[in-house]
């Protein structure tokens, strides 16, 4: 008998080699793993391995969610939120019933609802498998779409599912099965915002690294352990929690905090990801022999795999060919949303300067005199955030070949084995064959789609053409608002130490050309108040930074990379003050 703890202890050496060797070879790692494990799980003296599905549906999907809902670019994702929900529910339904048609038809005595149940779990993309696209250098508002429709398309795959197999023992329900996946939403909703507010407010009150790395390993569980308690979706639930705490860490937490969970995560992410592929080859075995057993060979359940892997991407490429048709209409709208604009902001101008000149007309009107000028940002900063999404919208059209990639990415994978592995065994006929349908399933998607994939992006002539990065023009024009308002800030002469005690007049009078260079002599006690004003200077600059993030001008790629840049920045300024100290 092995010993568990080596297996693991080799499965991340595994892991950990692949992520490094594979991206010299231009191979997908995921794909690699998956091999690695299919070969060993051949060697006849590797015993048959089947992992209980409540392991990834609980021990691995919410912290994998959640680290990819942490770095989900939340302003595009705003952006391009109805596609993602149309992906995310009506393509999944229609999936569905579809798939549930085809094998109520090919099997006999299946039925309807486990049909519908079958279609529920072979619907829903994959966030891990999805991996794969975003190493290919696809534009950035494709990998969006394709990120945010596998976070969110699990909770209408697992809701169908759950309606379904209830309507094996007790028939169906429309009004039952609306209500109890509303009831799921709404409920994940809730409870993974409350859940991610609770992070962040707590997290930031604790200054110890160690303590504060262990909380958030917590977050996804704490959101998924009581939403499921109480029927909801406690994926849903993680995902929340992750986008949450995800835009409020660059307010709430410390440059430390913010370095530690990207490497902590990066890394967590990599070993459950990687773990995952790696046991999904391993499970081979186990599901053949179950399926020769019982239905005397594997054709049959091959030739329903393949179908059903077609019938998916059919019903998948009508949907995308509308969704892309209605973003052209759209798109072909916001000549007259400019105008409309434009009018607005000009309207704005007028009652601005009308303002200024007599302010006490609009006191006279106004029960709250002093909420004017606020007022009058709020709307200046609406006004901005709708012209940089319509700016967004014309820079980044999708066409049909964004469509065909969308189509050819949308894989299965880990949450499909896992909820097939759910079907109860009693009452439910053919169990293994339906099991090992879905194995296959997953199995051809990555391989035929995950494959091919780079191939169909070069053809499409779209490889290289984006990145999860910010355009070097994106990011000098940021710099260039940060260092503005640094100047501003120093020049105020209203920065402090962080002590609270004020700068000398005429160091700041100096300070503005030496704003982003470190000084190259001995920190003498001059040079310590020069650092101490670009310390504060950096805190301004980050104000700066959040108000920017507001109106959308700027892709969260570049605020992320400024962002870091911030932290490196004020994290290598204070490593010096506290070594002087």
């Amino acid at each position: 008998m092995i010993d568990p703890l080596l297996i693991v202890v080799v499965g991340i050496v595994v892991v950990a080699l692949v992520t490094v060797i594979a991206p010299r070879f231009n191979i997908a790692g995921p794909l690699v793993l998956l091999a690695i494990g299919l070969g060993v799980s051949l060697l006849p003296f590797v015993p048959a391995i089947a992992i209980d599905p409540e392991v990834i549906l609980i021990g691995v999907l919410p912290p994998l969610l959640y680290s990819a809902a942490v770095q989900l670019p939340a302003i595009e994702f705003r952006r391009d939120f109805a596609p993602i929900a149309g992906l995310s529910v009506l393509l999944v339904v229609a999936s569905s019933l579809g798939l549930g048609l085809f094998f109520a038809a090919v099997i006999p005595g299946l039925g309807l609802a486990l049909g519908v149940a079958l279609g529920a779990i072979l619907s829903p993309t994959d966030a891990v498998a999805t991996s794969i696209a975003k190493r290919l250098g696809i534009e950035p508002r494709v990998v969006t779409m394709l990120e945010g429709e596998s976070l969110l398309n699990d909770a209408t795959a697992l809701v169908l599912l759950r309606t379904a197999v209830a309507a094996v023992a007790s028939g169906f329900a429309f009004a039952d099965a609306v209500g109890n996946f509303a009831w799921g939403v709404l409920l994940a909703l809730v409870l993974g915002a409350l859940v991610g507010w609770g992070n962040l407010r707590l997290r930031e009150r604790v200054t110890n690294s160690a303590a504060n790395t262990a909380l958030s390993f917590t977050v996804p569980f704490l959101a998924y352990l009581p939403t499921e308690h109480f029927g909801g979706s406690g994926l849903v639930a993680a995902v929340v929690a992750g986008i949450v705490t995800g835009q409020g860490a660059a307010r709430r937490f410390t440059p430390e905090q913010r370095l530690s969970d990207r490497l902590n995560w990066r890394t967590i992410e990599l070993i459950l990801e990687g773990g995952v592929f790696l046991v999904f080859g391993l499970e081979l075995k186990d599901v053949v022999r179950s399926n020769l057993e019982e239905n005397e060979g594997l054709w049959h359940g091959a030739w329903l795999a393949l179908s059903a892997l077609g019938i998916a991407l059919a019903v998948r490429a009508i949907y995308v060919a509308g969704l892309i048709w209605l973003q052209g209409r759209r798109s072909r709208r916001n000549t007259g949303h400019r105008e409309r604009t434009a009018l607005l902001s000009q309207r704005v101008d007028e009652m601005e300067e009308a303002y200024h000149a007599d302010p006490e007309r609009f006191h006279r009107r106004r029960s709250n005199p002093a909420g004017a000028a606020r007022r009058f940002t709020w709307v200046r900063r609406r006004i901005s955030r709708t012209v940089a999404d319509l700016d967004y919208y014309r820079d980044t059209p999708l066409g049909w070949r964004h469509g065909t990639v969308i189509v050819w990415a949308g894989m299965r994978g880990v949450v499909t084995l896992a909820a097939a592995q759910t079907l109860p065994r009693e009452g439910v006929q053919d169990r293994p064959l339906l099991i090992f349908v879905a194995f296959l399933v997953a199995l051809f998607s990555l391989l035929i789609q995950g494959l091919t994939l780079p191939a169909v992006v070069r053809a499409l002539g779209l490889s290289g053409r984006g990145g999860e990065g910010p355009t070097r023009e994106e990011q000098h024009a940021l710099d260039a608002e940060l260092r503005a308002a640094a100047v501003t800030a120093v020049t105020s002469g209203t920065l402090a130490r962080r002590n609270g005690e004020p700068f000398p007049a005429d160091l700041v009078e100096r300070a503005g050309a030496r704003l982003t260079r470190p000084p190259d002599d001995e920190v003498t006690a001059r040079a310590r108040d020069l650092l101490e004003l670009r310390l504060a200077s950096i805190e301004a600059m980050r104000r700066e930074l959040e108000l920017v993030s507001r109106d959308g001008r700027y892709s969260t790629a570049a605020l992320r990379h400024a962002l870091a840049e911030l932290d490196a920045d004020q994290l290598s300024l204070e490593l010096r003050l506290d070594g002087e100290d």
